[in-house]
């Protein structure tokens, strides 16, 4: 009985550890954008081509 406890105390620490830290990433502006990082790939030969020259 003593295993359950401590592994339901220790499930519960990680899901707020988790927690936390999504709360700490959108708090500093990681999902801010989703958009351009998904067509940034597409643009990456003409910045390429900008930084040779």
């Amino acid at each position: 009985m003593g295993v359950i406890i401590f592994l339901i105390a220790f499930s519960l620490l990680v899901a707020l550890l988790f927690l936390g830290a999504f709360f700490w990433s959108v708090k500093s502006g990681q999902f801010d954008d989703p958009h351009t990082p998904s067509i940034r790939m597409l643009f990456d030969e003409e910045t390429n081509q900008k930084n040779k020259n």
